[in-house]
């Protein structure tokens, strides 16, 4: 089961949700099913799962419309994190400097859920899921705390201009805790994440708003295969490949409708 903290969702925002479907399709090896909820176009991003073959759910593609361009939003990756009374969370958030987003919502037979922006401007969603009726103890694998898994996000970090304030923002509203932390010169230190096991990082960066922000880094079982895929798709490589602690590469991309995304894996290429 789920606790206040942990990621369980991640969501692609998007201008057209059939493109999207087709190019994580080839990149990342997705599969996508319809939510089956006729008020929205929302497709969910699966994977088979390793011991069981049985569909995992990652995350979603919401299709932007009119209105929702129109009040300023773009084609972007998002993460939902669990909270156990998103009312009582937002308020808290709210209190602490972040600003809402999207004010809080149910979603019927899926559960009740918020966006906000923390106190530095970079936004995620809240969420408390309605757990399904044959599996109330259910744990989300999209961040594959267990092991490594494909298809699933292997990291989450957040690149912020101020990590005291993000510190005590996230470890306030849901206990996250710092791991250690990375030397990286004149930029700053790398901060690793602790949440039950380590979940990520907070990075250093400049106050650019196109350079902070959370970054979600969703796992491939060949690095090189996969830069090959994106350009083959109409994406970009951005950055990388670079190692990584441990001896993964990670690249950082551009898909064709400009939401920035990342990936990490193995090198097997010769």
């Amino acid at each position: 089961m789920n606790r206040t903290g942990d990621f369980i969702w991640y969501e692609l925002l998007c201008n057209d949700a059939d493109a999207a479907a087709r190019f994580y399709g080839e990149v990342i090896g997705w599969q996508v099913a319809d939510s089956g909820n006729p008020a929205m176009d929302y497709r969910i991003l699966q994977m088979p799962d390793l011991d069981t073959g049985e569909p995992n759910g990652i995350g979603g593609l919401l299709q932007l419309d009119d209105a929702m361009r129109a009040g300023g939003a773009r084609p972007v990756w998002l993460g939902y994190i669990h909270v156990d009374d998103v009312d009582a969370a937002l308020a808290a958030m709210v209190a602490a400097g972040a600003t809402v987003q999207m004010p809080a919502a149910d979603i019927p037979g899926v559960g009740r859920v918020a966006m906000v922006a923390d106190p530095q401007g970079a936004p995620f969603y809240i969420m408390k899921p309605i757990p399904p009726a044959d599996q109330p103890d259910k744990t989300s694998l999209a961040f594959a705390h267990d092991k490594p898994r494909p298809g699933h996000c292997a990291w989450n970090e957040l690149a912020t201009p101020d990590q005291p304030a993000a510190w005590q923002f996230y470890g306030e509203h849901f206990g996250w805790e710092m791991e250690d932390e990375m030397d990286m010169g004149p930029m700053g230190s790398y901060q690793f994440l602790r949440h039950g096991g380590v979940i990520g990082a907070f990075a250093p960066c400049s106050g650019d708003p196109g350079m902070q922000g959370w970054s979600y880094y969703f796992r491939v079982p060949d690095i090189d295969s996969a830069i090959q895929r994106i350009t083959a798709a109409g994406g970009t490589v951005m950055h990388g490949p670079h190692e990584i602690p441990g001896g993964d590469f990670i690249v950082h991309g551009g898909d064709p409708q400009g939401a920035a995304f990342a990936l990490v894996g193995a090198r097997r290429a010769a």
